[in-house]
Protein backbone atom coordinates (compact mmCIF):
# COMPACT_ATOMS: atom_id res chain seq x y z
CA UNK A 1 0.00 0.00 0.00
CA UNK A 2 1.56 3.47 -1.27
CA UNK A 3 2.01 5.41 1.68
CA UNK A 4 0.53 9.37 0.79
CA UNK A 5 1.97 10.86 3.42
CA UNK A 6 5.57 10.70 1.94
CA UNK A 7 6.95 13.12 -0.14
CA UNK A 8 6.52 11.20 -3.56
CA UNK A 9 6.01 13.46 -6.42
CA UNK A 10 7.76 16.48 -7.65
CA UNK A 11 6.43 19.56 -9.26
CA UNK A 12 7.77 21.94 -11.49
CA UNK A 13 6.22 25.53 -11.57
CA UNK A 14 6.52 27.74 -13.71
CA UNK A 15 5.39 31.20 -13.24
CA UNK A 16 6.22 35.01 -13.47
CA UNK A 17 4.06 36.15 -11.07
CA UNK A 18 5.72 35.92 -7.40
CA UNK A 19 2.60 36.61 -5.94
CA UNK A 20 0.65 34.00 -7.92
CA UNK A 21 3.82 31.41 -7.12
CA UNK A 22 3.35 32.32 -3.48
CA UNK A 23 -0.45 31.79 -4.02
CA UNK A 24 0.76 28.24 -5.09
CA UNK A 25 2.89 27.26 -2.81
CA UNK A 26 0.45 28.70 0.36
CA UNK A 27 -1.90 26.22 -1.58
CA UNK A 28 0.01 23.16 -0.82
CA UNK A 29 0.44 23.85 2.69
CA UNK A 30 -2.78 24.48 3.03
CA UNK A 31 -3.56 21.20 1.78
CA UNK A 32 -0.68 19.53 3.67
CA UNK A 33 0.45 18.36 -0.08
CA UNK A 34 4.26 17.19 1.25
CA UNK A 35 6.11 17.30 -2.52
CA UNK A 36 9.39 18.90 -3.88
CA UNK A 37 8.79 22.16 -5.79
CA UNK A 38 11.30 23.88 -8.32
CA UNK A 39 9.63 27.75 -9.46
CA UNK A 40 11.31 28.94 -12.32
CA UNK A 41 9.92 32.20 -14.14
CA UNK A 42 9.23 31.40 -17.66
CA UNK A 43 9.96 28.35 -20.22
CA UNK A 44 13.04 29.54 -21.33
CA UNK A 45 14.25 29.22 -17.73
CA UNK A 46 12.34 26.02 -17.37
CA UNK A 47 13.56 24.13 -20.73
CA UNK A 48 17.77 25.12 -19.33
CA UNK A 49 16.45 23.75 -16.30
CA UNK A 50 15.35 20.35 -17.46
CA UNK A 51 17.74 20.29 -20.08
CA UNK A 52 20.87 21.26 -18.68
CA UNK A 53 20.70 23.15 -15.27
CA UNK A 54 21.04 20.10 -13.02
CA UNK A 55 23.74 18.10 -15.69
CA UNK A 56 26.00 19.03 -12.11
CA UNK A 57 23.81 16.75 -10.16
CA UNK A 58 24.09 13.06 -11.55
CA UNK A 59 20.93 12.41 -9.38
CA UNK A 60 19.21 15.13 -10.60
CA UNK A 61 15.59 13.66 -11.92
CA UNK A 62 12.20 15.70 -13.94
CA UNK A 63 9.34 16.65 -12.87
CA UNK A 64 6.29 14.27 -12.29
CA UNK A 65 4.27 16.96 -13.31
CA UNK A 66 4.69 20.88 -15.05
CA UNK A 67 2.11 23.14 -13.78
CA UNK A 68 2.29 26.05 -16.62
CA UNK A 69 1.36 29.58 -17.00
CA UNK A 70 0.46 30.64 -20.49
CA UNK A 71 1.38 34.41 -20.51
CA UNK A 72 4.68 35.14 -19.09
CA UNK A 73 7.87 36.98 -21.13
CA UNK A 74 10.70 35.51 -22.87
CA UNK A 75 8.99 32.47 -23.70
CA UNK A 76 4.94 32.12 -23.16
CA UNK A 77 3.53 28.87 -22.40
CA UNK A 78 2.41 27.58 -25.42
CA UNK A 79 6.12 28.21 -26.84
CA UNK A 80 7.15 25.60 -23.90
CA UNK A 81 4.47 23.38 -24.85
CA UNK A 82 5.68 23.18 -28.21
CA UNK A 83 9.52 22.94 -27.60
CA UNK A 84 9.18 20.56 -24.66
CA UNK A 85 6.48 17.97 -26.52
CA UNK A 86 8.97 17.77 -29.31
CA UNK A 87 11.85 17.07 -27.58
CA UNK A 88 11.88 12.85 -27.19
CA UNK A 89 13.68 13.28 -23.47
CA UNK A 90 11.04 15.40 -22.12
CA UNK A 91 7.83 15.10 -24.02
CA UNK A 92 6.44 12.39 -21.27
CA UNK A 93 6.15 15.01 -18.76
CA UNK A 94 2.52 15.53 -17.74
CA UNK A 95 1.68 19.47 -18.38
CA UNK A 96 -0.87 20.99 -16.59
CA UNK A 97 -1.70 24.70 -18.10
CA UNK A 98 -2.52 26.52 -14.97
CA UNK A 99 -3.58 29.96 -15.80
CA UNK A 100 -6.52 32.59 -16.53
CA UNK A 101 -6.37 32.47 -20.28
CA UNK A 102 -10.04 30.94 -20.49
CA UNK A 103 -10.51 31.79 -24.02
CA UNK A 104 -11.53 28.87 -25.87
CA UNK A 105 -9.02 29.40 -28.77
CA UNK A 106 -6.15 29.66 -25.49
CA UNK A 107 -7.93 26.15 -23.60
CA UNK A 108 -8.10 24.35 -27.22
CA UNK A 109 -4.28 25.55 -28.42
CA UNK A 110 -3.38 24.16 -24.61
CA UNK A 111 -4.48 20.68 -25.46
CA UNK A 112 -3.59 20.60 -29.34
CA UNK A 113 0.17 21.01 -28.03
CA UNK A 114 -0.09 18.59 -25.84
CA UNK A 115 -1.15 19.66 -22.23
CA UNK A 116 -3.10 16.85 -20.54
CA UNK A 117 -5.54 19.64 -18.39
CA UNK A 118 -6.01 23.25 -18.83
CA UNK A 119 -7.18 24.77 -15.47
CA UNK A 120 -8.46 28.38 -15.01
CA UNK A 121 -6.82 29.83 -12.15
CA UNK A 122 -9.36 30.65 -9.78
CA UNK A 123 -10.27 33.80 -8.23
CA UNK A 124 -11.55 32.85 -4.79
CA UNK A 125 -8.80 32.21 -2.00
CA UNK A 126 -11.14 28.60 -0.95
CA UNK A 127 -11.29 27.70 -4.34
CA UNK A 128 -7.41 28.36 -5.14
CA UNK A 129 -6.69 26.22 -2.29
CA UNK A 130 -9.32 23.81 -3.48
CA UNK A 131 -8.11 23.60 -6.86
CA UNK A 132 -5.19 22.26 -5.30
CA UNK A 133 -6.72 19.21 -3.09
CA UNK A 134 -8.21 18.15 -6.60
CA UNK A 135 -4.82 18.36 -8.58
CA UNK A 136 -3.12 16.44 -5.18
CA UNK A 137 -6.24 13.74 -5.44
CA UNK A 138 -6.54 13.09 -8.81
CA UNK A 139 -2.68 13.15 -9.75
CA UNK A 140 -0.93 11.99 -7.01
CA UNK A 141 -3.45 9.79 -5.16
CA UNK A 142 -5.36 8.04 -8.46
CA UNK A 143 -2.90 8.63 -11.10
CA UNK A 144 0.13 5.88 -11.17
CA UNK A 145 3.10 8.09 -12.17
CA UNK A 146 7.01 6.70 -12.61
CA UNK A 147 8.57 6.21 -9.27
CA UNK A 148 11.93 8.20 -9.44
CA UNK A 149 14.43 9.32 -6.58
CA UNK A 150 14.47 12.97 -5.86
CA UNK A 151 16.40 15.53 -7.05
CA UNK A 152 17.27 18.93 -5.58
CA UNK A 153 13.45 20.19 -5.77
CA UNK A 154 12.40 22.07 -2.92
CA UNK A 155 10.40 20.75 -0.40
CA UNK A 156 7.65 22.51 1.03
CA UNK A 157 6.15 21.79 4.46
Amino acid sequence: MTDYNAVNFRILLIEDEPAEANLVKMALRENKIQCHLHHVTDGLEALEFLRNGNSENAEFQSPDIILLDVNMPRMNGQEFLTEIKSDINLSYIPVIVFSSADSESEISTSYQLGAVSHIIKPTDMAAFIDTFRIIDAYWFKLTRLPNKPYSDFVSIE
